[in-house]
């Protein structure tokens, strides 16, 4: 096969090997990705298609990842264990930097991967600055849409909703077109137990993302989507292929379909006295969860999205039965965070601007800010 590799693929819990079956694209694209932790999911990915990824990290994280790569552990319907990809070994690289050191001369598009709040970190603030300054089309996988995409929801003033963010300054600079949003479905954690350049897939979902305003940033899009598509692993006895692809939507509200689960569930792991794993945040009463579900559904079909940018409550429940542990939203907040993402804060202003309100997502919002509030208030370990 031509310009093709074949990259060794370890499987984690088991001793089966595998081989990438990569071909070299035929624009090879340079991404690089704010964040080491679920960027480097989305960063495997774009180079099993043959594309470059550089990751904005820690300089620990930066030292660890050039020198031994990322591990991306992914489970595979039908099989035991999980498949292991080693960057090294694979068509694209992927390295790391630290935001001081980056030329945005070299790159073609920008991903967000970091958690909303770490975006006013002194280094990380700048580079973002630079970003828009360069006017580099940008591609948020964060569960917290940046400020400058809720312009390309139409009726949405921004002014109203820069109190959800930590610090809504950092998006001042970004123009709406050069923006957009990927739903993170796929859920990835860093094992407590493995070295920090490791990722295990949870659930191996797809990244869903809008268009960009221009056609052709969107083609980009579409051919890096296509390119995931493409790859395929061959076992010695049948080929198969790894899970997590990227789709791209013409409708600005696909990403929003994340909302009602992240409402109904990430969030709703956070009680008065601690935390529950979202499979019980659902399913200990899954009729109030519908409820709330379908409510999140409702605000987004009344901004303008179709039922068919959305996903029914049946399968997000049946989905998170395999989610034994409690959302990242919720183990930040139990571990001190003073700032975590707040989209329970702006899913309710955005519904009281729409004449909308629930008691139950009043209690959501208000458990949060409860526990930020004790959060702040513990003195600042030097």
């Amino acid at each position: 096969m031509n310009g093709c590799i074949f990259a060794s693929i370890h499987l984690a819990e088991s001793t089966w090997e595998f081989h990438a079956m990569q071909v070299k694209p035929a624009h090879q694209y340079k991404v690089l990705i704010f964040g080491a932790s679920y960027g480097s999911l989305l960063a495997t990915k774009l180079a099993l298609a043959g594309h470059d990824a550089t990751l904005v990290c820690l300089p620990n994280e930066v030292e660890l990842i050039n020198r031994e790569g990322t591990r991306v552990r992914f489970p595979i319907k039908g099989r035991e264990g999980l498949v292991e990809v080693d960057s090294r070994g694979l068509l694209g690289k992927i390295s790391a930097t630290t935001p001081n050191n980056v030329n945005l001369a070299n790159y073609d598009l920008v991903v967000l991967a970091m958690q909303e709040p770490q975006y006013g970190a002194t280094g990380v603030r700048e580079l973002l600055h630079a970003v828009a300054e360069a006017r580099l089309p940008t591609m948020s996988i964060m569960n917290m849409p940046p400020l400058t995409y809720l312009a390309r929801i139409p009726g949405l003033s921004l002014a109203d909703y820069r109190n959800c963010y930590t610090d809504p300054s950092v998006w001042d600079g970004f123009d709406p077109t050069m923006m957009t949003l990927c739903s993170p479905d796929a859920q990835a954690f860093r094992p407590p137990d493995q070295p920090i350049n490791v990722l295990q897939v949870r659930l191996p979902t797809n990244f869903k993302a809008a268009r960009f305003e221009s056609e052709v940033h969107t083609q980009m899009l579409r051919q890096i989507a296509a390119d995931i598509e493409a790859v395929r692993f061959d076992t010695g006895s049948e080929v198969i292929e790894l899970p997590v692809k990227l789709k791209v939507f013409d409708s600005v509200f696909v990403p929003l379909a994340k909302w009602s689960m992240l409402l109904a569930g990430n969030y709703r792991c956070v009680g008065a006295n601690g935390m529950r794993p979202i499979k019980e945040a659902i399913h200990d009463d899954l009729g109030l969860s519908k409820n709330i579900y379908n409510w999140a559904r409702q605000l987004c079909l009344l901004l303008g999205a179709s039922e068919t940018d959305l996903v029914p409550f049946e399968k997000y429940a049946n989905a998170a039965l395999s989610l034994g542990s409690p959302s990242s939203a919720a183990r930040a907040l139990f571990a001190g965070a003073k700032n975590i993402e707040r989209v329970d804060l702006l899913m309710q202003t955005i519904a009281a601007k729409q004449g909308m309100q629930s008691e139950a997502v009043n209690q959501i919002v208000n458990l949060v800010n409860q526990q930020l509030e004790k959060n702040r208030a513990l003195p600042v370990v030097a």
